[in-house]
């Protein structure tokens, strides 16, 4: 356990609820906690011990939500997996290319495809309101595999930031699935990438237990609460959600990048 205040763990675990109820609705809850550990944590901890926490306090939100969701929404448990798996790889292969690369190059890009993408969706209102009555072909299937497990998977590795979001979006455009129900699987793709880069951060010995499973008490909370409140807004609702993280998302890489 590190050495912080009694009022800086307290906020740390108000951030890891709000994260916790925000990845669950839609993704992206990185954005509050993440930020949040990298400023809590004493002066001079290395980078490498907010991401291991970080990672060691999401798991146990997000299969908190998956397991609500699984229960209650029409999911697909073998496909989310199918492509969690391609996930992981994909977020294997993103981290040893960022090791060798700065990802400052990237950021523009992402917002610009960020940016596209939230227009779109304003533009659309019936963009996941609603299931498709069509079956899914092996065609759209194998897409899926492809972009929502390899390539957002390669982007978790190499960025991070809105990885969720991202999920969502690609699994309501190529399943045309609704929006409760891609987050629904989103939740499980998401558990297979966090198993995996917290294998990694443990084996390197760089995860925070002990605050670690304190703030994951409250990110489990969180995690349920918002899948249970997905579940009974709809759509409507986790589209109002979307929308608010995709453009807090352009706003946080747009800091990082010009500012901070």
């Amino acid at each position: 356990m590190p050495d912080i205040s009694l009022t800086i763990v307290v906020v740390l675990c108000l951030a890891s609820l709000a994260a916790g109820w925000i990845d669950a609705v839609v993704g992206g809850g990185g954005l509050l906690l993440l930020p949040a550990m990298l400023l809590g944590l004493p002066g001079g901890t290395p980078a490498a011990y907010a991401l291991g926490t970080n990672k060691a306090v999401a798991i146990v939100g997000t299969t908190g939500a998956a397991v609500t969701y699984a229960r209650k929404a029409p999911v697909d448990v073998r496909l989310a997996v199918r492509i969690g798996l391609a996930a992981l790889a994909g977020s294997t292969a993103g981290a040893f290319v960022a090791a060798g690369m700065s990802t400052d190059v990237l950021k523009p890009v992402v917002m610009v495809v960020l940016l596209g993408v939230g227009t779109f969706v304003m533009l659309r209102p019936a963009f996941g309101t609603a299931p498709s009555t069509e079956p899914v072909s092996a065609r759209r299937v194998l897409a899926a595999i492809g972009l929502a497990g390899l390539g957002i998977g390669f982007y978790d590795g190499l960025i991070g930031p809105g990885t969720g979001t991202f999920l969502v979006l690609a699994l309501t455009a190529l399943l045309h699935f609704d929006l409760v129900t891609a987050s629904a699987t989103a939740k499980i793709v998401n558990c297979c990438t966090n198993a995996g880069a917290l294998a990694t951060f443990a084996w390197k010995g760089t995860v925070y237990w002990q605050l670690a499973a304190l703030m994951a008490v409250f990110n489990l909370v969180g995690g349920t609460v918002g899948a249970h409140t997905a579940l009974k807004k709809g759509s409507g609702f986790v589209r109002v959600v979307l929308l608010t993280v995709v453009f807090a998302l352009v706003a946080n890489l747009a800091y990082q990048q010009w500012i901070a």
